[in-house]
């Protein structure tokens, strides 16, 4: 569950990144600092992931990702896009997590029977 949402949140910093290159452009300093702040928070998400504060700041940082669309259209649908996978790789890494712990439980029965 960690390894997924971690990769989705360091994707997310690449995302952004190429984000402000567009709004550089168009957009003056608050917004690129705004984006900056994003990009950033969200790279340090990934180091939290470890513990329950990282999926919620995690959530918190897909709305503002969302959000960052009234700067660059684009990211309205991109954001949607990686919240979506945010969601996914929640419910897969909780299932995963209970497959490997079955998985551990099994051979740890097969290992006391031995």
């Amino acid at each position: 569950m960690r390894i997924l949402g971690t990769a989705v949140l360091a994707m997310e910093s690449l995302l952004v990144g190429f984000a402000l290159l567009l709004a550089m452009d168009n957009h003056g300093g608050a917004a690129i600092w705004g984006g900056v702040a994003l990009a950033l928070a969200i790279l340090l998400t990934t180091g939290l992931m470890k513990r329950k504060l990282g999926w919620y700041l995690g959530s918190i940082l897909q709305v503002a990702l969302i959000a960052y669309g009234a700067i660059v259209t684009a990211m309205y649908a991109l954001g949607t896009l990686f919240a979506g996978i945010w969601i996914a790789a929640y419910f897969v890494g909780k299932r995963g997590e209970a497959m490997r712990a079955a998985l551990l439980a099994e051979r740890a029965e097969q290992s006391g029977n031995s």
